[in-house]
This record gives C-alpha cells, structure tokens and sequence, in this order.
C-alpha cells in the first residue's frame, strides 16, 4: 500500500530532522500536529541540499545538486518519488500549492555555496533570500493552509524572521565557515580586519529584524503561533549569547546552547504564551 512509504517518507524527514536541529524538532512539536509533518518535510528537504554542499567533500557536489535538482522537477511532475525526503516534500507542495519559484531560488542559493563568491551588498541579500527567506515562505503557505490574503500580510514578517536566523547562523558558524569551507558571506568583509564594531553592526541588523519579526508571529494562526515563537526564542537566547562574546571568540569558537538551557527556553516560552503575553 502507498499508505506506508508516504508514512515512512514523512517519518525519515522527522528523523532528519531530529538528527540536525534539536532547537527546530522542539519547536515543530509545538505545532499542530496536522501541519507538523509538513514542516518536517520542508526542513528534511532543506536539510538535503545543505548537506551536499556543506559535508559531501570529495565528491562532485555540483554534479549531485543537479541531480536534486532534476529529481525535485520529477517528483513534482510525476508526483511521486523513490527519494523518501523528495516524497514526503512534494506531496507537502502539493497538498499546500507551494510557490515552486521559491524552491528554485533555495536550489540558487545552495549552488552559490559551491563557487567562491566575494559578496557585496546585493549577493548577499540574493543569497539570504534564497538559503532562508524562502524556507520561511514556504513554511508560511503550511501554516496559513491556503489562505493567501493572510499569506500576504505574513510575507514580510517570515523573511525577516528567516533572514535574522540565517544572520545568526552566519555569526554561529563564522569560523567553520571561512577556516573550514572558505567563506564569508557577510558583504565586503576582510576577515583579516572583523572587529567588534563590524560585529556590533551586523547585530543591530539583526535585533532589528527580530522586532520586526515578532510582530507578524503574533499574527499567526493559533496552529502555527507557539511553534514558531518557541525557535524565535531558542534563536534569540543563542543570539544574546553571541553578543556576549568578542569578535575574536566567535572566530576561534562555534557558539551553542546546551540542551538544558533549550528546556529552560521551552518552559519559559510556554508560560509566557499561556499567559497571554504574546
């Protein structure tokens, strides 16, 4: 029966999820459970691109993203797919008309990863828009579940919220990513001469961005509402964590909460939620 390998296609993106992001597992459970699976899939899916650019050294990862790329059109075309991740995402962009633009601009914005790329200004917003602002899209149209007056009262709010994730992302993983993969994706940045004021100054983007973020989380449907204010939260406690250190220590060292402070973020989170204060 097809039944199982869709429920087994929805169960390995939970997995993938589970394995890479504990921060992002917890704050699916806090979904609704008839929209959980979904965001599994878009994460697993997202998950699947970033490591064939990220960790498949000494393979040929543009040959291997190609592929993706040529076996997402296959799957959304023939509706179905062997691939168990592919399978449960595009029946999620099915059941949910998700934009397939957005899915080509994330596929963009992984091939980036794979050229050495000097970033200005407008590269580096391309690439923002297309490695987070579009997840954060694609997820909306799940969460306002076809309603697209509300999908476009919220757009502007999921790319801020994705654009401050990545940002964090980008300060969390500033090491690995420029001794490890040779990169910077901050634009016009001499690594030679990162100081605390550059530093300072990417923050304040960022802080900017999660009050504006904030607002339209607390537009959102009740189904969706706790969830994403719970990873807001876990991404704004490893956020005030980073500005606690130097810009020498984000270099020499990759920032983490330890799953105790996560529980602590979750309880708290929560009975602020039921509080009404969100």
């Amino acid at each position: 029966m097809k039944k199982l390998f869709d429920e087994l296609a929805y169960e390995v993106s939970k997995k993938t999820t589970e394995k890479y992001s504990t921060s992002f597992s917890l704050g699916i459970l806090a979904l609704k459970p008839s929209i959980r699976h979904s965001i599994y899939a878009i994460y697993g899916y997202v998950r699947l691109a970033d490591e064939i650019v990220d960790s498949f050294h000494g393979y040929d990862r543009q040959r291997l993203l190609r592929r993706l790329y040529l076996e997402t059109n296959a799957a959304l075309e023939e509706r179905i797919s062997l691939n168990p991740i592919l399978q449960s995402f595009q029946e999620t962009v099915r059941k949910y008309d998700i934009d397939i633009d957005l899915i080509n601009q994330f596929l963009h914005s992984m091939e980036m990863d794979l050229k050495k790329i000097d970033y200005d200004s407008e590269r580096y917003k391309e690439y923002i828009y297309g490695s987070a602002e579009v997840v954060g899209l694609m997820c909306l149209q799940v969460f306002t579940e076809g309603d697209k007056q509300r999908y476009e009262e919220l757009k502007p709010y999921a790319m801020k919220l994705g654009s401050a994730f990545q940002k964090i992302n980008f300060l969390r993983d500033l090491k690995d990513d420029y001794h490890i993969l040779g990169r910077t994706y901050f634009p016009n940045l001499d690594m030679a001469v990162f100081d605390n004021v550059l530093k300072s100054k990417i923050e304040d983007e960022i802080h900017k961005e999660f009050k504006e973020a904030l607002l339209g989380i607390k537009k959102l449907p009740s189904s969706a509402k706790f969830g994403v204010y719970l990873a807001y939260k876990y991404y704004l406690s490893l956020f005030a964590k980073i500005r606690k250190k130097s810009s020498k220590e984000i270099l020499e060292n990759r920032i983490r909460i330890p799953n105790t402070q996560k529980a602590y973020v979750a309880l708290k989170s929560y009975l602020r939620y039921k509080a009404a204060y969100l």
